[in-house]
């Protein structure tokens, strides 16, 4: 497995404009760029960004959907954020879903699947031996979607993915401990022997293990 699939951005390699400026909307809202409540005036946003204002509204309307940002009717775009509660909802939601991911994914793995996860936890073992946190953080995200995918529920799929997205925001400059590797990396690895084992009642006891520390480690 080349490590650049993990490590690279689409971005950088030609994605559509609109989804890059979505990405860029959403981390200026998640990171208090753009406050709630503020009006969002479009003229600012295109000079900002460096584009029109079609694929600034087509934008928006994602933003609104996703509850990030409101529209009022003659008043224009306001932007609503997320609250605490949000995240804290947002982590109830992913332990549960995390855990429903993995039991899903135990049982339904393809072989390709189980290959690229055993890959992908190798990289985890060899980046935590160099003590690389900001890989270890892709490649973990990575692991987790090959989770996803092999639950073979699209539905599943995109809630967790957009947890993701969003809950990365949260507390961004946690500062991680001495010990922080070796301590996801046994998480993981009790994961990943629950598909070792087949064992779909391990793996979601070890996910729940997983994301409540997720938790406490990102709040606090």
């Amino acid at each position: 497995m080349d490590m650049r699939g993990f490590i690279e951005t689409t971005e950088a390699n030609g994605a559509p404009v609109s989804a890059g400026l979505l990405a860029r909307l959403q981390e200026d809202i998640l990171t208090g760029q753009m406050r709630p409540g503020q009006k969002i005036i479009e003229k600012q946003l295109c000079d900002r960004y460096g584009v029109s204002r079609t694929p600034l509204r087509e934008a928006l309307r994602q933003l609104e959907a996703d509850g990030l940002v409101e529209y009022i009717l003659n008043r224009g775009y306001f932007v609503i954020g997320l609250s605490d509660q949000d995240f804290e909802d947002m982590f109830d939601m992913r332990r549960s879903c995390e855990i429903q991911a993995v039991q899903w994914a135990i049982e339904r793995i393809t072989e390709e699947e189980m290959e690229r996860l055993e890959e992908t936890f190798e990289f985890m073992e060899f980046y935590s031996m160099r003590n690389d946190i900001e890989k270890m953080l892709v490649i973990n995200a990575g692991f987790h979607q090959i989770i996803y995918e092999a639950s073979k529920s699209r539905m599943l799929q995109k809630l967790l993915t957009s947890l993701q997205t969003y809950l990365k925001y949260k507390n961004p400059d946690v500062v991680y401990t001495d010990n922080y590797l070796s301590v996801i990396l046994k998480e993981h690895r009790a994961i990943f022997k629950a598909f070792k084992d087949n064992n779909p009642r391990e793996g979601g006891r070890a996910m729940e293990i997983h994301i409540n520390r997720a938790k406490e480690r990102r709040c606090g």
